[in-house]
């Protein structure tokens, strides 16, 4: 590729990222509107995370269809249904889990939650509707935040500036749709930069999805905490945290903790260690037959003489023409044969 045509690509890329984030917001308000006119109840936030899910991915794939002349547009996004795609959904959750784990127990040490169960049926009615609603708010966030507009950011700077750039564009977002402090954006920032290390190593957003999903279900649905500042969405339990603010985030819960900012940046070498064989499996080059054919022994010929000198010429080989008769044994019982005396 000729550095006009690369500069060329990164410029359109960079066109393509900024169409995407403008599709979100537009997506985010037609998901919202459309919900708030079928339903009103308490069914409006499933609904409409299943609505902007369902905008995003059609949307996404049709600019990677259209734009960028991609086959399968879906799984282009991050969604290849490939061999082991649901392992990596398992470590995402036991991953997201496992970070939630370690920011609870420092707060129950030091601090402590009080916690109530819900007794009635409804409330455990509405269990399956809540695991839902996480899934499709994780599934939004990645698609949105890792999907097409990521992929196309990281094809104008590279890897690193994608990672960088989203993860405070992550931040910016979260504090446009409801009020925020310095704590929370770092949270943000930090966990953008862990799940955009996910998709970076694994070239799919099963890992970071699953990630996203066990971060904020287990605070929510394990322990009753805030997310983002939101306690509406566990009806089976509620977690009223005490202590330190950098612990428990207060109103916004751990998203507004200095805790949880270091945890998750603590995380990131951590997903970096648990995906080296699926970074090594979906990134590692494709080494394909080029070049010219090579003559390993005029090679190896030309650079003895280099170094020795020209060897000499090898002395010519004696030509045998026609065939070569042995010599007749002479027998011992045959007498000699007979000289004639007048020679």
């Amino acid at each position: 590729m000729t550095s006009g045509q690369s500069t060329g690509s990164r410029m359109r890329a960079y066109i393509e990222f900024v169409a995407a984030v403008f599709y979100f917001f537009l997506a985010r308000a037609l998901a919202h509107h459309a919900a708030q006119g079928l339903i009103q109840d308490d069914w409006n936030p499933l609904i409409e995370q299943a609505m902007l899910a369902f905008l995003l991915l059609v949307g996404y794939a049709s600019m990677g269809f259209w734009l960028d002349r991609e086959p399968h547009p879906i799984s282009g996004q991050g969604f290849p249904l490939r061999d082991g795609f649901t392992i990596e959904i398992g470590m995402g959750l036991a991953t997201g889990w496992g970070i939630a784990l370690v920011c609870v127990i420092p707060l129950v040490v030091f601090g402590g939650i009080a916690i109530s169960l819900a007794g009635d049926l409804d409330s455990w009615g509405w269990l399956a509707a809540d695991v839902a609603f996480f899934a499709l708010a994780a599934l939004v966030e990645e698609v949105a935040f890792r999907g097409y507009a990521f992929q196309r950011f990281m094809r104008a700077l590279g890897p690193f500036g994608a990672s960088i750039g989203f993860a405070a564009y992550y931040g910016l977002v979260q504090s446009l749709l409801s009020p925020t402090s310095r704590t929370r954006f770092a949270v943000c920032l930090a966990l953008g930069l862990l799940l955009s290390t996910a998709y970076v190593r694994t070239r799919a957003l099963w890992l970071s999805w699953g990630l996203n999903f066990g971060w904020k279900a287990s605070r929510a649905l394990l322990f009753g905490l805030a997310v983002n500042g939101d306690t509406t969405h566990s009806h089976v339990i509620q977690g009223d945290p005490m202590g330190p603010l950098r612990l428990s985030g207060g109103g916004f819960g751990l998203d507004g903790s200095w805790l949880a900012f270091v945890v998750l940046l603590f995380a990131i070498p951590f997903v970096y260690r648990i995906t080296r064989n699926l970074d090594f499996r979906y990134n590692a080059p494709v080494l394909k037959p080029a070049g010219i054919p090579v003559d390993l022994d005029a090679a190896a010929r030309a650079q003895h003489e280099a170094a020795m000198g020209p060897a000499e010429p090898a002395a010519p080989a004696l030509v045998q023409i026609g065939a070569a008769q042995a010599p007749q044994a002479i027998s011992s019982n045959q007498p000699p044969p007979s000289q004639d005396p007048q020679l």
